[in-house]
């Protein structure tokens, strides 16, 4: 009878563990990262503001998710992903200029030369609106800087 118990248990272990990888396992890369906290790319050029999007709208790009309002955004971001795109894969344009990836903040953002870009840090909005003004007062400056870290950080 001890055998028995000791197997059942040994069993029911072993199946709880398998449990636990298989569930460890679904959430640790096997999604592309969420871009943009889920907000729709093309509602910023189309609606002028951050709109969020849905998870029936989504569409996987450049090793990340993309999420959309609506189809229609949807299939216009895929038939032109660079266009619609945040620059430096939506993370924070300020942080990329030292070298750093932070996530941006989908309500700081700016769009110059027609490409969208995000600004925001984890420690302030004051940070990201301050990079975001710095942006605006020097674009092609901010963005090449930014451009050569996004290139050795991708690699």
């Amino acid at each position: 009878m001890r055998i028995a118990r000791a197997l059942h248990a040994a069993a029911v272990t072993a199946i709880a563990c398998i449990a636990c990888l298989s569930a460890f396992a679904q959430t640790t890369g096997s999604e592309p990262r969420l871009v943009m906290k889920g907000h729709d790319p093309v509602a910023y050029f189309t609606e002028g503001k951050p709109v969020m999007g849905s998870a029936r709208f989504s569409h996987d790009w450049d090793g990340a998710r993309y999420q959309f309002a609506s189809a229609a955004n949807r299939d216009l971001f895929a038939g032109d992903p660079d266009r619609y795109a945040p620059r430096f894969s939506g993370y924070c344009t300020g942080s990329m200029t030292k070298g750093i990836r932070n996530e941006g903040d989908p309500d700081i953002w700016t769009i110059v030369d027609g490409k969208l870009f995000l600004f925001g840090s984890g420690k302030s909005r004051e940070v990201g609106l301050a990079a975001r003004e710095r942006m605006r007062a020097d674009p092609a400056g901010m963005q090449a800087l930014a451009q050569k870290n996004w290139d050795a950080l991708r690699r």
